[in-house]
């Protein structure tokens, strides 16, 4: 694994070193308050009670995905299964989970819940090079966290993997899609025309080809690509793809038919800035608003 070095440059160099470890509720309480701020997730409930144990968190992110939360005890504990035993459990209780949306979020959240990559984000102190490795051959949507204190200031939160995760299968999303009557991303996707499926290739092995930390989501209606929150949502019609982008309007100099302010009007997919490539031309001209986004994530 690699390793993290932080340093004060104010009135000199100085090397910080990690203090204390939190104890868990501490840093569980820290974590519920900032989830938003942290990890892209809402909180909606702690110690969440289940037939045979009890989540310590639970959320749902930007993508309306449900998110688990695991804090490690021990450095024996195996918090790893333990969240899979969780998210086994989640997507056999699907109902129980939308009733807790409905309850803290309202009806109209719960409805757009996507069950397309559920989530479990384990944090501890430390883990082992046999827990990533274990995480990656699981090919679940687990992300380990691995978290540093430094005084009483700073606090470090290390992403040690990026599970690829796999697309939904082609039973699941007919059934999503007669669920709502509507197409999901992977079907507009296998019906688009070759050169806009083309297009779209090339969109997304740029954005995976700016760095490492990307990670992809595949949900129902769009893909987004994501380092700790979405940066790139990708919508599929029939002769145009639209791209959603994290970036402040006010920032682009807007031109019609290629990008609009989406701030106050409703659309799948998170970003504030709307943008339309039809053609490789366009898509030249939106890299540089991809890069944007990337480096401003």
């Amino acid at each position: 694994m690699s390793e993290i070095k932080l340093f004060d440059i104010k009135d000199g160099v100085r090397l910080l070193t990690s203090s204390e470890v939190l104890l868990e509720r501490e840093l569980q309480t820290l974590i519920e308050k900032n989830m938003e701020t942290f990890f892209g997730v809402r909180f909606l409930k702690s110690e969440y009670s289940i037939t045979n144990g009890r989540m310590d968190s639970i959320g749902i992110d930007e993508n309306n995905c449900p998110v688990i939360f695991e804090y490690k005890r021990s450095s024996n504990e195996n918090v790893i299964n333990q969240g899979l035993f969780y998210l086994d459990w989640l997507l056999d209780h699907k109902a129980d989970f939308k009733l807790l949306v409905i309850e803290k979020m309202g009806r109209k959240a719960a409805e757009l819940i996507d069950w397309s990559v559920p989530c479990v984000i384990c944090v501890a102190n430390d883990f082992t090079k046999y827990d990533v490795h274990a995480v990656n051959q699981m090919q679940r949507n687990i992300k380990l966290v691995k978290y540093r204190k430094y005084g009483g200031e700073l606090m470090l939160f290390e992403h040690l993997n990026a599970p690829m995760v796999q697309p939904m299968d082609r039973a699941n999303a007919e059934d999503q899609r007669r669920g709502n009557g509507q197409k999901t991303h992977i079907e507009k996707l296998a019906a688009a025309p070759a050169a806009l499926r083309t297009l779209y290739e090339d969109i997304c092995n740029y954005v995976e080809s700016l760095g490492d930390d990307i990670v992809s989501n595949q949900l129902k209606l769009y893909l987004a690509y994501k380092k700790v929150q979405n940066l790139v949502c990708i919508e599929i019609y029939s002769r145009q793809l639209i791209l959603y982008l994290k970036l402040n309007p006010d920032t682009v100099n807007l031109e019609e038919g290629f990008t609009r302010d989406m701030r106050n009007i409703g659309h799948y997919g998170t970003g504030d800035l709307q943008v339309i490539v039809r053609s490789s031309e366009d898509f030249e001209k939106a890299k540089k608003l991809i890069e944007r986004a990337y480096s401003e994530a």
